[in-house]
């Protein structure tokens, strides 16, 4: 028994380090209040110096769902000093084949890194990115706010002057029981599924105040409805099990 076990958790330590952080699913969501629009929602790409062709990758994948609008979530950055990332600059140039506007908001990692270095770069490749402001893209107005952790986060201030429909974009998902007005939709990310999942647990460690509860799906515990994703990469340790990497997208019924 104890040499199957042994093999078992060899094949487990395989999946979760070398097969399941190269893999991307599409995750769909359905709405009702976008009008014919494809959005694909994306965040926590977390690349690496050696992480090009992910990037790479990710943006086909993208371009894949023929989106009419992408907004990301942030965390462009891998580490916490930029000693490991590739380069916001080089990532920059990547995401600008994108073949649909971009509005972004910064994550954490951005902030530790250098978020103003960050937002410069991003827009430089014709992204916007989002500090407790807001922007029209179409008919949707796309609010979105500073990341918990290195910024601060303004609600009032990302919702003024926007109107139905729109969408609230936050790094994290832990301002869920701070948005006190209407939105049609909040999106976040961060938590990365918990990027170790047990079966029958969950996941071992998510980085946010209320532990697994959103960890990553489809939540409406207020009057607004929630939708978090697992996100594209990892942090401290790059493996993931049971948090497959993502990209969301979605769609009117």
């Amino acid at each position: 028994m104890t040499k199957y076990f042994l093999l078992i958790i060899f094949l487990m330590l395989i999946w979760g380090f070398f097969i399941e952080p190269h893999l991307i699913i599409i995750k769909k969501y359905k709405t009702n209040f976008l009008n014919r629009k494809k959005i694909v929602f994306v965040s926590d790409f977390h690349i690496s110096k050696n992480d090009k062709g992910r990037l790479q990758r990710i943006v086909k994948l993208i371009n894949a769902q023929n989106p009419d609008l992408v907004i990301s979530g942030g965390d462009y950055i891998k580490g916490h000093t930029g000693t490991v990332t590739l380069p916001i600059e080089e990532q920059a140039i990547i995401l600008s084949e994108i073949k649909a506007p971009v509005v972004s908001v910064l994550g954490n990692h951005d902030g530790w890194y250098d978020r103003y270095r960050v937002k410069k770069a991003l827009e430089k490749a014709g992204i916007k990115v989002l500090l407790n402001s807001s922007v029209k893209e179409g008919d949707i107005y796309i609010a979105g706010v500073e990341d918990m952790q290195t910024g601060s986060p303004n609600i009032e201030a990302a919702l003024e002057n926007t109107e139905f429909p729109r969408i609230l974009v936050s790094h994290t998902p832990d301002i869920y029981y701070d948005v006190k007005e209407d939105v049609d939709l909040i999106l976040a990310g961060h938590v990365h599924g918990g990027q170790v999942r047990v079966p029958f647990y969950g996941a071992l460690l998510v980085p946010s105040i209320y532990g697994n509860k959103f960890s990553g799906g489809d939540y409406k515990e207020t009057p607004n409805r929630m939708i978090v994703t697992k996100g594209l990469g990892t942090s401290i340790l790059g493996v993931r099990f049971n948090a497959v990497p993502e990209i969301v997208v979605l769609e009117d019924n």
